[in-house]
């Protein structure tokens, strides 16, 4: 793939979520390896498609309203470097929190690496600590506290 493919490629995998979960859904069986394996920003590994597919299923019932903006994208090789934004309404639960109805904004950084047009891995990290305070389970800390 050229550089602007991959980065096409990947900006159209990140925009179709905020067509809800049945897109991303889609985008997954069609952009997505069977063996692919994603390195969550908690430390979790998910393995294979289905796998993945579980796990759009569970972000989309813990923030139904979930939306990504991207800041920017930078290719090297077969790999894509992508700055984004997350908001999503608490709404479901999200690794053990029940909902709060807060809603979230979440900066995050992810590497993928496709090969032959498909993602076959991905890598992320994000907020997870400003995610956590949003939500009101860490508090925030500051002057005067």
């Amino acid at each position: 793939m050229s550089t602007e493919d991959s980065k096409a490629a990947v900006r159209r995998s990140l925009l179709e979520w905020n067509k809800g979960g049945a897109a991303a859904m889609a985008l997954i069986d069609e952009m997505y390896a069977t063996d692919v394996v994603y390195h969550r920003a908690t430390g979790e590994i998910i393995r294979g498609k289905n796998g993945y597919k579980q796990f759009t299923e569970e972000w989309f019932k813990a923030f139904p309203d979930f939306h990504i903006t991207i800041d920017d994208i930078v290719v090297e090789g077969d790999k894509v470097a992508t700055r984004w934004t997350w908001t999503g309404t608490h709404k479901g639960t999200y690794m053990g929190i029940p909902p709060s109805n807060k809603k979230v904004t979440t900066w995050v950084i992810s590497i993928d690496r496709i090969v032959n047009s498909k993602v076959v891995e991905e890598w992320e990290r994000s907020d997870t600590l400003g995610t956590m305070q949003q939500l009101g389970v860490i508090p925030k800390s500051g002057k005067g506290k």
